[in-house]
């Protein structure tokens, strides 16, 4: 056997003792894959410890009812998968208890057998036609001869100039629909594995942020180099490798005309026919793309941040000075005992009364709980409005709806050609919410993007799918005429 393979095992060896290849190799494994696919990463990627708790406890309750042996509590199989690295557990700034969500090495786990579950060539047309483009925007950039950029910089201009002159002649190419169907799923699968690498990302902040620690704490001297770097104002992780990465990555996302570049080309190929062939979640995924990076990416930001803030209030505090006594008298402490190992046996009795601290312990029984009818004015409770439907709350049910939006367009363009403008109300009016509060919800979410919101509220009213007449206040949101080409 040679060196390299010896090296390999070696690899393997070490890694088959990391979380991600002991997930994969536990015998329940796939029960605890799809538990925690399910409830934390294809819709909520984090849970706050009591849902999370009472859903998992659901489900081992049905598992248990088809025959499955899982004999404990919800609680301790999460706290199992906390300690096996599979969960990861926060306590977000404002909420009011901890949040579970998957570990790096769960979410590559789930990725991977999800690819296996469903494999997908990577020998496509739209993979090589990306590869091809890099490389020779690459070459181009790369160029240092004037003379060659110029020169391919004109027949770039040719070629423009020949498709232009061939459209206005009515020769004009559109993309076969399968091909455009596999260019958008290569952008989904891309764009999907840029969104999952955040976690990555903020889990190498965060051995950064214990490494800079460490090497505060272990340097015995006055001033150290990562010392001497803060003292003198240097942001150590957001001056890192992984550092300036994010953060050019994070002015791009967040440059106001490539954000709007990016929400002008997905409104597009959303409205494009060969959308309605991709499945239902493909749809979601880029109706919710641009609000995932920025969640994801804000988290990542916010950790940076955060981290970085700290590292310095750690320094400017002189709070290593404590830690480093610390570690000095628990260093010193070990020393002390290695040194009386062989003159004190384990079992021997030491003269010695060490006093702990410890918390006082109160029954529950001394909270009461609180009763409101003991406070309620006597007489009937009257019915109360409805609430209004505010508009963050339409881009979750958009994002989790389909919502015939091709209909409602046209809807909306033939009562504008009625008059000048129109309000959602006078919409429905003529077009009754054939989708229900989906129309409305539809027509809200237009109306957000292409409409003129007023200081005011409206009812408007549809049959659910029950028959039962419904009613929603919504925000007054009028479609008006000089925009009408915004919805074709």
């Amino acid at each position: 056997m040679g060196v390299k393979a010896d090296k390999a095992i070696a690899t393997y060896r070490r890694m088959r003792a990391q979380p991600l290849w002991r997930l994969l190799a536990s015998t329940t494994g796939p029960t605890v894959i799809g538990l925690l696919q399910s409830h934390l990463y294809e819709s909520e990627r984090s849970l706050p410890a009591s849902i999370f708790h009472e859903r998992i406890a659901r489900d081992l309750e049905e598992l248990r009812a088809q025959g499955e042996d899982f004999p404990q509590t919800a609680q301790a199989y999460v706290a199992s998968w906390l300690a096996d690295g599979y969960l990861e557990r926060r306590f977000p700034a404002g909420a009011s208890e901890e949040e579970y969500e998957l570990s790096t090495a769960a979410v590559e786990a789930i990725r991977f057998v999800s690819g296996l579950a469903q494999p997908h060539s990577a020998a496509t047309e739209s993979r090589l036609t990306l590869v091809i483009e890099a490389l020779a925007r690459l070459a181009e950039d790369t160029d240092t001869d004037k003379f060659r950029r110029i020169d391919r910089l004109m027949a770039e201009q040719a070629r423009i100039d020949k498709e232009i002159d061939a459209i206005q002649k009515g020769q004009m190419r559109v993309l076969p629909q399968t091909t455009a169907l596999e260019r958008t799923r290569e952008i989904i699968t891309l764009a999907d594995d840029l969104a999952g690498d955040f976690r990555r990302v903020r889990d190498q902040f965060d051995q950064l942020n214990r490494d800079l620690r460490e090497r505060i704490m272990d340097n015995d001297g006055n001033r150290g180099d990562v010392l001497d770097s803060l003292f003198a104002g240097i942001d150590l992780i957001s001056e890192s490798d992984a550092g300036r990465t994010f953060s050019a990555f994070w002015r791009l996302l967040t440059d106001p005309e490539q954000a709007a570049t990016l929400d002008q080309a997905l409104d597009s190929v959303m409205s494009r026919e060969f959308v309605g062939q991709l499945e239902a979640k493909e749809r979601r995924f880029l109706l919710r793309l641009t609000r995932t990076l920025l969640e994801q990416g804000g988290m990542v930001h916010e950790v940076l941040q955060t981290f970085a803030r700290s590292l310095k209030h750690f320094v400017q505090s002189r709070e290593y000075l404590e830690q480093r006594r610390l570690n000095h008298l628990l260093k010193d402490a070990q020393r002390a005992a290695l040194a009386l190992k062989d003159e004190v046996r384990a079992t021997e009795t030491l003269q010695y009364t060490l006093e702990l601290t410890s918390s006082r312990l109160r029954s529950l029984s001394q909270w009461v709980l609180h009763d409101p009818s003991l406070q309620a004015l006597p007489g009937q409770m009257a019915e109360g409005d409805a609430p209004p439907i505010d508009l963050e709350s339409v881009s979750e049910l958009v994002a989790q709806s389909e919502i015939d939006f091709r209909t409602l367009k046209a809807n909306v363009l033939a009562v504008l050609e009625q008059r000048s403008q129109a309000s959602i109300a006078d919409v429905l009016e003529q077009f009754p919410a054939a989708q229900g509060l989906g129309s409305v919800v539809g027509l809200l979410a237009l109306g957000s993007r292409h409409g003129f919101k007023a200081d005011h509220s409206e009812t408007v009213g549809w049959v659910g799918g029950d028959d039962e007449r419904r009613s929603a206040r919504i925000p007054k949101i009028f479609f008006l005429r000089e925009r009408a080409n915004e919805l074709v």
